[in-house]
């Protein structure tokens, strides 16, 4: 038994003859939409997801709060400022960009979340 692969050439069809047009613009619109459909759902829009998800994050994030951040540190806020955190962990005091915050693990007991 032969196993016949077809050419990837072949699948693109033949090049148009001499004399013979190649087909309207318009033919194609509707897969090249449908690309851009498939790029934007499966791309673009998720990961706009996650940094919406992320900025809400390190709006909430307040003293007492327990941190992971992208560095793989743990600690604890102990201070909160526009741009930058101070965290204790263990025997050492970081000032952190609030943008290294990778999640919250723990969240402090005072005031309430709105």
């Amino acid at each position: 038994m032969a196993l016949v692969i077809p050419s990837p050439m072949r699948a693109l069809g033949s090049p148009p003859q001499p004399g013979q047009q190649s087909p309207p613009f318009w033919v194609n619109l509707p897969f090249l939409l449908a690309m851009v459909g498939i790029f934007y759902f499966l791309l673009i829009r998720p990961q706009q997801k996650k940094a919406k998800d992320h900025a809400r994050l390190l709006k909430t994030i307040r003293p007492g709060d327990k941190i992971v951040t992208t560095g793989g540190i743990v600690g604890v806020i102990v201070n909160v400022k526009d741009k930058t955190i101070s965290i204790r962990s263990a025997d050492a005091k970081f000032e952190i960009t609030k943008s290294a915050v990778a999640e919250i693990t723990e969240r402090s007991g005072e005031g309430g979340q709105s």
